[in-house]
């Protein structure tokens, strides 16, 4: 019962492909462990449990670590894609494309001029 409220959660588990994924479900509590790629994906996870089960969902256990910590994330360019743009989707806020231009200086010279392809440091902000 408990499992198919959180199915969702289960699934983007798997196609976010997190590593040493568990699922147990004891006396009506869901227990998840396992390993997400940077704190984005584990983020993501974790706003899937909210919207299943509340703030402070009692009937879910969930241990979710992070592999990579240097990084919030890491983003791809497709094409159409803005510093702006991409910085309201990992933040929510497009302001913080500076930021995300400050991380790549090594690849971008200019904030208004990035290319598909290009693989982009999402950094952390603290």
């Amino acid at each position: 019962m408990v499992k198919a409220k959180y199915q969702n959660v289960l699934d983007l588990g798997e196609k976010l492909n997190i590593q040493n994924g568990d699922v147990k479900e004891e006396n009506g509590v869901l227990h998840v462990t396992g390993t997400a790629t940077n704190q984005y994906e584990k983020n993501q996870l974790w706003d899937a449990i909210k919207a299943a089960g509340g703030e402070n969902p009692a009937d879910i256990v969930a241990d979710i670590k992070v592999a990579d910590t240097s990084v919030y994330a890491r983003h791809t360019v497709a094409s159409g894609d803005t510093l702006g743009k991409i910085a309201k989707h990992y933040y929510g806020d497009a302001m913080k494309y500076k930021e995300i231009f400050e991380a790549n200086k090594d690849i971008l010279k200019n904030p208004d001029v990035i290319h598909p392809d290009q693989n982009l440091v999402i950094p952390n902000l603290g």
